[in-house]
């Protein structure tokens, strides 16, 4: 059994010397004289320092590994030991301080540790604070070394070739310290002798000077600085005299060839300048006629010429000022200002007054003009492009004009007194097209809305014929509700309704007045009113009325969309909750409005969605009873696949009303409906009896009830459904793209099938036959394409994925206990877990020992404070014994006194 760790350790000590046999004092004391005793001090730290190594091995710990690369040096390699148990211990202090540092920190506000000098002496002024933190800085920063001429310390001193560099050497002289600056007040003011006297001496010194450089190779002598400023100022007048003269020969090169400007003008037309040399005629190679022109031989052939370039520079055409030069305000004050004075004649015309002397004397001087440009021969110029009327084009804001249409402008003032006060400015730019109007039939045949040079300038004359009867007034006041404009248009022919609107926007142009925005708002909003109102009449006006108050409102809606957009959507409110199925023709005028004024092809739109659903309502819930309701399925469906024309989003209310009215109306009943559609079938008969001797079209008023004699109804009849036949084409050319188109039309098939049967087809008009040939044909075929074009559904659409394979790879240090994955993704996936796995154990380790710390540190404070309360428990506790002590041997005295006493 080997020995214990007490007896190695006694026996390594003794092998040492450490421990042994006790010294007597001569030896201690001869030990200490020869330095014995500090060399056996020292081997014994050594000697102990080696015990505890060789007794604690743990302790000491070598590299696990060599070196990667074994490098010869000069110097060997040292053996690297680690020491475990010290460094654990150093962790722990680390650790130890921190938890004290987070303990002093702990309920304080702020980290910051304000470390400027004298921050919390309170015994300094600021200004020596202040002071002091400035030459700290300035010691920091500065570095000082070996040549630092601004160190007084530096031994030596700088010299170049023997002289000192000094400032304060004699070689060297300041530039402030010369003689000719330090001037006394009698320099600065002498007399005229001693000037005089000063210049003599001056010019001896200059004439030796220079024969001193003349005779010998010497350093030019240093300038005073009267002398710099003399050289400045004489060079100074120097380059201003060479420039002049630059200046005076350009003048004089300039004159020269204004004066031979003229003959080269002459040259240039061919006319012989006057020279006092010797003609030109005897020039070798020049044209005998152009001699003979210079020698001025022909005398009336250059008077001829003369006279007929004379014609051609009078006929040349004037410049005329161009729209540009005008800005939007004075377009339209110009325009209110004419319709002012067509007004006042109108009204002088009208009372029989005569028209006024300036008058006269305007339409005098008219014709003058025309003559004057008649003379010059002015014409209207060359028409550059053809008009919007003549390509047939037109805009809401591009009306064509008229007789009886004298503006197709948009805003102008408001020349009522009264209305003077309640004007608007807008920021509208795309109507001024509109406000260009006012123009007349010669006017409008010339280049409409031209620019820049060539753009007419624009004459308003008073138009032959004034509305209808001719007596339609110029000036209008602006309506602000619909009562007013009923009030105000009540004399009014109703085709003279669109000039009247026009003339209100003329007038209240929102360029001249604040006010007239806030009036073309409410205004526009009458409009919209108007138009349901006009549609609602028995005696209903043209369509070409209405749409001309359509198309202003669109032109308005540009600058008011909020207003107009939400009179249209109380309009859709309206219609919703007391008419629904029962719509009015102001209800489709209202909604054929929406269509054309407000992008239908929006997702989701504040006034095109509700008039979608109105629409839809409409479609899928009424059950047509008589023709009427029938043609307004049919307007409903037309507004329906206009909406739709560029987003071509699927409307199934629209075939199926389709379907609906051409069952509901062929000659005889279908065996079997065919589809899934929900079929009504009306009350009463509605079938086609006969087929009728002539045909007609679906007209808007047809969707009002009528009482119809037998052939009209069923002129009607026919007309529904060669209607219904061109829905169905324009629905199928719309929706061909859908995958569920075979779905949809194929029933609208087998229904067209059933009317070209021998029962339908006799009683059919043979429009109505060629028109049903003709969409069953295109049906069929576009429904033979998209059956062909149809794909089965499938989950996924990609091409097949091959199965993964790996190449063997060749691995020269194969280990088998080694994992060999060629997944490189999953190689680094495991790499990153392995990771991710080590460096949680390291945190959870760092973790468990801040707890052990956090926990050794508590129970020591622990300890420290139950320390500490033990020892203030037994002080006080034996104050109080004492004094109990003290007290009771008085009371032991008084008592024993007492007994004394009585005694």
């Amino acid at each position: 059994m080997p020995p214990s760790q007490l007896k190695r350790l006694k026996a390594s000590l003794r092998e040492q010397g450490i421990i042994g046999p006790q010294q007597s004092k001569k030896q201690k004391k001869h030990n200490a004289q020869n330095g014995v005793t500090k060399e056996k001090r020292v081997h014994r730290t050594v000697a102990l320092n080696g015990i505890r190594e060789q007794f604690n091995p743990f302790e000491f710990k070598a590299l696990s590994r060599k070196p990667k690369f074994e490098v010869t040096t000069e110097h060997a390699a040292k053996s690297v030991i680690r020491r475990p148990g010290v460094q654990k211990s150093q962790e722990e202090e680390m650790r130890r301080q921190a938890y004290l540092e987070e303990q002093q920190r702990r309920h304080k506000v702020g980290g910051i540790v304000d470390k400027r000098f004298g921050e919390n002496d309170p015994s300094m002024t600021p200004e020596e604070k202040m002071l002091e933190r400035f030459t700290r800085e300035k010691q920091l920063r500065h570095k000082r070394s070996t040549f630092d001429l601004e160190d007084e310390d530096t031994p030596g001193e700088l010299t170049h070739m023997g002289q000192s560099l000094s400032l304060d050497g004699p070689a060297l002289v300041d530039d402030f310290d010369e003689k000719d600056l330090e001037l006394s007040d009698a320099d600065d003011h002498l007399s005229d002798e001693e000037r005089q006297a000063r210049k003599r001496r001056r010019s001896e010194l200059e004439d030796e000077e220079d024969e001193e450089d003349d005779s010998g190779d010497r350093p030019e002598r240093k300038k005073s600085k009267q002398e710099v400023m003399k050289e400045l100022i004489a060079k100074s007048k120097l380059h201003k005299y060479e420039r002049q003269a630059a200046k005076d020969d350009d003048e004089d090169l300039r004159e020269q060839l204004d004066k031979e400007m003229p003959n080269i003008h002459e040259l240039l037309r061919g006319i012989a300048p006057k020279r006092p040399t010797a003609p030109p005629a005897d020039i070798p190679g020049m044209n005998p006629d152009r001699a003979a022109l210079l020698n001025r031989t022909d005398k009336v052939k250059f008077d001829k010429e003369y006279d007929l370039r004379l014609r051609q520079m009078a006929q040349d055409k004037r410049s005329k000022p161009t729209e540009k030069s005008k800005t939007e305000e004075q377009v339209a004050e110009e325009t209110a200002r004419k319709l002012q004075v067509l007004e006042a004649k109108r009204l002088r015309r009208m009372q029989g007054a005569p028209e006024s002397s300036d008058e006269e004397k305007e339409k005098g001087a008219e014709p003058d003009d025309e003559d004057e440009e008649d003379d010059f021969g002015l014409g209207d110029g060359i028409k550059i492009r053809p008009t919007m009327a003549e390509l047939g084009v037109e805009d809401e804001d591009d009306f064509l004009i008229d007789d009886d249409l004298v503006a197709s402008g948009s805003d102008a003032e408001s020349v009522d007194d009264s209305d003077n006060e309640k004007e608007n400015d807008s920021d509208d730019g795309e109507e001024d097209e509109f406000v260009k109007g006012l123009l007349t039939e010669e006017e409008a045949k010339r280049p409409e809305f031209l620019t820049g040079a060539n753009a007419p300038i624009q004459e308003v004359e008073e138009p032959a014929s004034n509305g209808i009867n001719g007596d339609l007034a110029y000036r209008f006041n602006c309506p602000q509700s619909h009562d007013e404009l009923l009030e105000i248009t009540e004399g009014v022919n109703i085709l003279d309704l669109p000039t009247v609107v026009q003339r209100i926007r003329a007038l209240y142009h929102p360029k001249l007045r604040s006010e007239n925005k806030g009036k073309l708002t409410k205004f526009s909003v009458s409009l919209v009113d108007h138009i349901s109102y006009l549609a609602n009449q028995e005696h209903g006006p043209p369509f070409v009325v209405l749409e001309s108050i359509i198309r202003h409102i669109h032109s308005l809606a540009k600058t008011f969309p909020v207003e107009i957009a939400n009179s249209f959507r109380r309009h859709l409110k309206e219609l919703d909750t007391s008419r629904a199925l029962s719509l009015t023709p102001g209800d489709l005028v209202l909604l054929t409005a929406v269509g054309t004024i407000f992008p239908t092809s929006d997702h989701f739109h504040q006034v095109v969605t509700p008039a979608v659903l109105t629409m839809g309502r409409y479609l899928g819930l009424k059950i047509p009873q008589i023709l009427s309701d029938f043609a307004t399925g049919a307007y409903l469906c037309t507004l329906c696949l206009q909406y739709q024309k560029l987003s071509k989003r699927y409307v199934p209310e629209v075939v199926n009303f389709i379907e609906n009215a051409l069952c509901a109306l062929a000659p005889t009943k279908l065996a079997e409906i065919p589809g899934y559609f929900p079929y009504h079938d009306p009350k009463s008969s509605l079938r086609i009896e006969s087929a009728p001797t002539s045909t007609r079209q679906l007209r808007f008023y047809d969707c009002v009830a009528q009482d119809l004699s037998e052939e009209e109804g069923e002129l009607l009849k026919a007309a529904i459904v060669e209607m219904n036949l061109r829905l169905l084409d324009s629905a199928a050319e719309t929706w061909k793209a859908k995958d569920a188109f075979t779905e949809v039309f194929v029933p609208a098939l087998e229904i067209m099938r059933h009317l070209s049967s021998k029962k339908c087809r006799s009683k059919l008009a043979e429009s109505t036959q060629k028109l049903l040939t003709k969409v069953s044909q295109k049906l069929t075929l576009l429904l033979s394409q998209a059956r062909l074009a149809r794909r089965p559904l499938e989950l996924h659409h990609h091409r097949p994925l091959a199965i993964k394979t790996s190449i063997p790879k060749f691995e020269e240090s194969f280990n088998p206990d080694r994992h060999y994955d060629p997944d490189k993704t999953r190689t680094e996936a495991a790499k990153l877990k392995k990771e991710h796995k080590r460096e949680k154990k390291g945190a959870i380790r760092e973790l468990r020992k801040d707890a052990k710390i956090l926990a050794t540190q508590s129970l020591r404070e622990k300890k420290e404070r139950d320390v500490a309360y033990e020892k203030k428990y037994k002080r006080l506790v034996a104050e109080i014994q004492g004094e109990e002590g003290r007290e009771a041997k008085a009371y032991e005295r008084e008592k024993d006194w007492r007994k004394k006493g009585k005694k």
